[in-house]
């Protein structure tokens, strides 16, 4: 069934971008339009960008860009210009040595081309000019008005009461990611807003670390994740796995058997000092040779061959075989036991059709488990989770409304708030008094 094509919706951005031409224009009609308000504009536009630390960074670039420009420009008019084009046209290419070597000294070559624009504006459409002094200042003006109205939208916000006692937590796949695995520009935009301003988010997934992290690179994380199923607490930033449901050396010991007794193989995931090692037999199946390959290319994955257990705890186990060998080998995990004394998870694979995973848990490792232990590590008791499953999430994410997670965070993080507002008015009033 082909995508039904939809609108994106129009972005904070489009309306901050329109309201500051706006603004440009009535400060240049206020001024008689003295100066140009097309270099504002610009300016404007310049410094409007999705997070406000990026708009006050583009200004100071521009800032820096408009007043070296500006200082050759003046310096060239007053002591190089000529009547004569050619030589004009000589000592600006040689000026433009001077106004890029001079960004490289001050160690700002970031403004390097907006200071090679204003200082070309100036002599070059400007220099015959009755009054070219009065171009250079009204240039610089235009651009200071630029970048203060950008900023000052860019910065605006409606006061709203940020809630950071509560822990926002989202599924993954089918929840928060599109098909593609990515996010939405929207929801990876709004996403980081929020967690710069100290929104405690986090995710929960059956993926392991270093499956999650590519999807996941573009969000500014603060929080452990929930990773394989609730399995362990995995900090993505110190690389370090906090906490873990694992399976005992005897137990773990006990599943091997059952399964070699089957004439099968398995992956053996264990944790060593915050390295997950998997332990592995050869085979001749083609698909789990491929799976091994693709796997190990990641650093957060190290896999052996041939290797027994010694005295290591299990994290999980995991099965990869075509889905009538599967369902066969679950069907004695029950006669066995293992159902029931263990958490079993049995699906089939999105990535090799005709074979299906069986991966074999510690019971208690759920993610119910490990965000109630969150929960006391963070020291915080309010919590709304976010997923797919009716009846097992606070809100339900139908699948391809990937951007609901964002926007029922946001809704409920910074609600605006009016009570706030009218303190800081009031707050206002008494400092004027």
């Amino acid at each position: 069934m082909k995508k039904r094509f939809s609108f994106p919706p129009i972005g904070m951005r489009i309306i901050k971008s329109t309201l500051a031409i706006a603004i440009c224009y009535v400060v240049s009609f206020i001024r008689g339009d003295s100066g140009i308000v097309f270099y504002s504009q610009l300016a404007s536009l310049w410094c409007i960008q999705v997070y406000v630390s990026n708009s006050i960074k583009n200004a100071r670039q521009r800032f820096i860009g408009t007043v070296i420009g500006a200082l050759f420009g003046l310096v060239f008019i007053l002591f190089f210009a000529s009547d004569n084009n050619y030589i004009n046209a000589l000592f600006t290419s040689i000026f433009i040595i001077a106004v890029l070597y001079s960004t490289v000294i001050i160690r700002k070559k970031e403004a390097s081309y907006f200071s090679c624009v204003v200082f070309l504006s100036i002599v070059v459409n400007h220099i015959g000019d009755a009054n070219p002094y009065l171009f250079v200042w009204n240039r610089f003006l235009d651009t200071v008005i630029g970048i203060i109205v950008g900023v000052g939208v860019n910065c605006f916000d409606l006061p709203r009461q940020k809630n950071k006692d509560i822990l926002f937590l989202s599924g993954l796949d089918d929840t928060l990611l599109h098909e593609d695995d990515n996010l939405s520009d929207y929801s990876r935009i709004e996403l980081n807003r929020m967690l710069d301003e100290g929104l405690m988010f986090t995710i929960s997934t059956i993926r392991t670390p270093a499956s999650l992290l590519e999807p996941v690179k573009d969000i500014r994380l603060k929080l452990p994740v929930i990773a394989m199923d609730g399995a362990v607490l995995y900090d993505i930033n110190k690389r370090k796995y906090i906490h873990a449901y694992v399976i005992s050396n005897q137990k773990s010991k006990e599943i091997l058997n059952i399964i070699e007794e089957e004439g099968l193989t398995c992956f053996i995931n264990v944790i060593e000092d915050d390295v997950l090692e998997i332990f592995y037999k050869d085979t001749d199946d083609e698909v789990r040779c491929r799976l091994v390959e693709e796997m190990r290319k990641s650093p957060l994955r190290n896999y052996f061959n041939s290797r027994n257990l010694k005295d290591e705890e299990v994290v999980y186990f995991m099965l990869l075989y075509p889905t009538e060998i599967i369902e066969k080998f679950y069907i004695t995990l029950g006669q066995k036991g293992i159902l029931s004394d263990f958490k079993v998870l049995k699906y089939k694979s999105n990535d090799y059709v005709g074979y299906s995973y069986i991966k074999i848990y510690n019971k208690n490792a759920s993610k119910e488990h490990m965000l109630k232990y969150l929960k006391n590590y963070l020291g915080i008791e309010k919590t709304v989770t976010f997923g797919s499953i009716e009846g097992k999430y606070d809100v339900i994410v139908e699948m391809g409304d990937t951007n609901k997670v964002v926007r029922e965070i946001k809704r409920r993080y910074e609600p605006v708030s009016f009570k706030l507002a009218a303190a800081k008015a009031w707050k206002g009033k008494n400092k004027l008094k």
